[in-house]
């Protein structure tokens, strides 16, 4: 189904900036709270369309990275708890260059989705 049109990223971010265009400012007169609210929808909406878009690729990023910094295969769940294992035994800390690395690389991934703006 990829080559369907318009994609989940394209209809979430049509109905992110309709909301915010649109909806928003009529409830910014007429019902503040509920204007706020709709920017919180909003905000959510922008996260569900950045996942869509950049997730599959930070995942595979990061499988790749954890594959490589505990030298072998596996599905990104059963990689990211291994590691976490070695984390709380101590087998590995912040002195482990590779490690850090890859969370840097990780983090900044989930910051680019989460929120883009923040530096």
């Amino acid at each position: 189904m990829a080559q369907d049109r318009p994609t989940a990223s394209e209809l979430l971010s049509a109905i992110a900036d309709f909301l915010r265009e649109e909806a928003t400012p009529a409830l910014d007169k007429a019902e503040p709270r509920l204007a706020f609210q709709m920017r919180v929808a909003v905000n959510s909406l922008a996260i569900l369309e950045r996942e869509a878009r950049l997730g599959p690729a930070a995942d595979t990023a990061e499988q790749a990275r954890l594959a490589n910094l505990l030298g072998h295969d596996g599905t990104l769940e059963d990689l990211n708890r291994e590691l976490a294992r070695q984390l709380r035994a101590g087998t590995r800390d912040e002195r482990d260059s590779v490690l850090m690395a890859h969370l840097e690389a990780t983090i900044a991934d989930k910051i680019a989705i989460a929120n883009p703006k923040w530096k």
